[in-house]
C-alpha cells in the first residue's frame, strides 16, 4: 500500500546542516498531515515537526523551532526536513509518517518510513 522513504541522513559536525527527504508513493496525500519523528538509542520516538500537507501548516517541537523547517512539494509528494545549527542532542534516527491529523503524538499516524541515521558529532 502506501509507502514512505527517507533519505538525506549522514555525519555532520555540530553547527552544519542537512536536509532529510520523505517520499510517498502508492497513495495521494494531500489530505493528510505529515510528520517528522526521532528516536536515540533508548530513548522515546519523539516529535520533531508535522504540516497540513494542502495548507502547509506547521507544528514545531520546542527543541527545534528557529533551526529546523518542514516542507513540502506536491507534484512530486514529498516532504522536507531542513536542518540548521545541528546539535549533538540532535543524533538519532529520524522517520517520517502519514496520518489524518496534525499532531505530535506517534499514534495518531498511520503510516511510517524506516528512518534515515543523523549524527551530530562535537
Amino acid at each position: 500500500q502506501v509507502q514512505l522513504v527517507e533519505s538525506g541522513g549522514g555525519l555532520v559536525q555540530t553547527g552544519g546542516s542537512l536536509r532529510l527527504s520523505c517520499a510517498a508513493s502508492g497513495r495521494t496525500f494531500n489530505n493528510y498531515a505529515m510528520g517528522w519523528f526521532r528516536q536515540a538509542p533508548g530513548k522515546e520516538r519523539d516529535f520533531v515537526a508535522a504540516m497540513r500537507w494542502s495548507v502547509g501548516s506547521t507544528y514545531y517541537a520546542d527543541s527545534v523551532k528557529g533551526r529546523f523547517t518542514i516542507s513540502r512539494d506536491n507534484a512530486k509528494n514529498a516532504v522536507y526536513l531542513q536542518m540548521n545549527s545541528l546539535k549533538p542532542e540532535d543524533t538519532a534516527v529520524y522517520y517520517c509518517a502519514a496520518g489524518i491529523y496534525m499532531s505530535s503524538a506517534p499514534h495518531s499516524y498511520d503510516y511510517w518510513g524506516q528512518g534515515t541515521q543523523v549524527t551530530v558529532s562535537s
